[in-house]
């Protein structure tokens, strides 16, 4: 993995001012150009232009998503600009269609991805509580942070990525923020995936 994409999902909106994932992102690009990667970023609250964004999905070798978990899932300007750019620009270049066919019976919904080999990471910041994902009986039952996020790695796997790196998440970012601890944790988790 040679070409990464980072997608800063952060924002200011009520008490967030966005700068702990624009921390973050950068940190990140950081850790990966000391690894010698060719690194892109897009700041979506800044604004995209669908067509480039389109061009460095099929250009790179993974991308990165960094943003904060805001009600249970991402906030509403990832949401817009995955339907944005994985529309109909992307049609053709990163997925042919849902996969399926009239003619072939045993072409399966899912299948038309274009982006095999490419790989995915999820790096999110959380005012809940580490203990809120992971131990059953609180909000997400044990479950973790990918199981809120199972619909953000089938949008990925629709359009053919086949390697899901592991997740990073820092918690307590309002009640017990550690940005020391993070750093670190950040730092090690980048080059633990992708030296």
């Amino acid at each position: 993995m040679q070409k990464i994409l980072i997608l800063n999902g952060g924002m200011s909106y009520g008490e967030s001012g966005g700068k702990l994932n624009l921390a973050f992102s950068e940190i990140i690009a950081q850790e990966l150009e000391k690894l010698g990667k060719s690194v892109q970023t897009t700041y979506i609250a800044q604004g995209y232009e669908i067509k480039a964004e389109v061009a460095k999905w099929k250009d790179t070798d993974a991308v990165i998503w960094q943003m904060p978990g805001w009600w249970m899932g991402e906030p509403w300007i990832v949401k817009k600009y995955i339907d944005e750019v994985l529309y109909a620009e992307a049609l053709g270049v990163l997925f042919s269609g849902d996969g399926r066919s009239r003619s072939d019976e045993s072409k399966r919904y899912g299948s038309g991805g274009l982006c095999q080999g490419k790989a995915m990471m999820l790096s999110t910041t959380w005012n809940a509580p580490l203990y809120a994902f992971n131990e059953v009986g609180e909000l997400f039952d044990g479950r973790g942070v990918d199981e809120v996020f199972a619909h953000f790695y089938k949008i990925h796997k629709f359009i053919g990525f086949s390697k899901f790196l592991p997740s990073f998440m820092a918690n307590d970012v309002h009640k017990k923020p550690d940005f020391t601890k993070w750093e670190a944790d950040l730092r090690a988790h980048v080059r633990g995936n992708f030296s």
